[in-house]
């Protein structure tokens, strides 16, 4: 059975909300995600495994570093 940790890791992408720019609107209507705000500054980026892979490389693309 897998751990908490590594399915969350697994399922949502955690940023500073500043990061994300004008980048927000996009990740949600081009993918199966919801981008919440977690805090004032972070937002948490969740959605399906697959679904995550792709925004990670989508951010990676655009300049927000999700390491």
């Amino acid at each position: 059975m897998p751990s908490p940790e590594r399915l969350r890791d697994s399922t949502q992408i955690v940023v500073p909300c500043e990061s994300l720019g004008g980048l927000r609107s996009d990740l949600e209507s081009e993918f199966a995600v919801s981008v919440f705000t977690a805090e004032e500054t972070t937002c948490r980026i969740v959605g399906s495994p697959v679904e995550i892979k792709e925004v990670g490389r989508f951010l990676a693309r655009h300049g927000v570093n999700v390491a």
